[in-house]
């Protein structure tokens, strides 16, 4: 049996710790993450408050808590909704041939001319910011990052003599694609999917710092380090726990990635392994 790589264990370490985080806040945190106590504001790490209190006298812990299960919830929606449409598109532009193809081409190019933050800005200025939009916006680009990389992924597939043989076998275009070409297909669409989480949770966190992300009072890693910045000075601490929060989170993710694809893949396997 294969061993997992370093890489896999490192991702799957810090995504089961930011998932336990989150599902810890459904049931409880230190103090309710929208207290507000005035006479409590900006006081360092403590007994009391482990991570401190920020310019409303919140605690901080309990706002990353409750942030973690938001980035998560955007993340898990954007992705999904860039797989529900993506790979299907995908599939069946590398099963149409030529003309499907060319057509799923240049509605990616219409997609990629404005980035997810980008396309969230525009979405916010003409709908209102909230979570709704910016997770219609990343879902928007997912797709078509992810119907681009299934495309390839399956036009290689086609090309196999498997495939050809059930083809010579009488089975249809549909058959062909469910049994046999997805199947193929499926970890390159979850490592790229992985990516996509991390890239989510980072452009979630810059709109919410823009102010177009999670509204207040619900607590956003973005939100807590734009109220940060004003304090930089007095208390440097409000910036470090929130940003070192989105750090860990893409780096886990990214590990992830980076493991499944060695683990997946063979010929990308490298020496660090357990």
């Amino acid at each position: 049996m294969r061993r997992l790589p370093l890489s896999l264990w490192l991702g799957l370490t810090l995504v089961a710790l930011l998932l336990a985080v989150a599902l810890l806040s459904l049931v409880w945190t230190p103090f309710p993450a929208d207290k507000i106590r005035v006479v409590a504001r900006l006081r360092p790490p403590g007994a009391e408050h482990w991570l401190g209190t920020d310019h409303f006298g919140r605690d901080v812990l309990s706002m990353i808590m409750v942030g973690a299960r938001n980035s998560l919830s955007i993340g898990a929606m954007a992705v999904g909704l860039g797989l529900l449409f993506g790979v299907p598109l995908g599939l069946a532009a590398a099963a149409l041939g030529r003309w499907g193809d060319e057509i799923l081409a240049r509605l990616g190019d219409l997609v990629f001319a404005f980035p997810a933050v980008l396309s969230a800005i525009l979405l916010t200025a003409v709908l209102g910011a909230g979570a709704v939009n910016v997770v219609l916006a990343l879902g928007l680009f997912n797709a078509a990052v992810l119907a681009r990389v299934t495309r390839g992924a399956a036009q290689a597939v086609w090309r196999r003599e498997f495939v050809r043989a059930a083809l010579a076998l009488g089975r249809g275009p549909l058959s062909v694609t469910l049994v046999h070409v997805l199947p193929n297909v499926a970890g390159i669409v979850t490592v790229q999917a992985t990516v996509l989480f991390a890239v989510a949770i980072v452009n979630e966190a810059a709109l919410s710092y823009l102010g177009l992300g999670i509204q207040p009072p619900s607590p956003s890693w973005g939100k807590m380090l734009g109220d940060a910045q004003t304090h930089l000075f007095t208390a440097p601490l409000q910036a470090v726990f929130p940003g070192l929060a989105i750090a860990l989170s893409v780096l886990g993710l990214t590990l992830l990635g980076d493991g499944l694809r060695d683990w997946l893949d063979p010929r990308h396997r490298t020496s660090g392994i357990l």
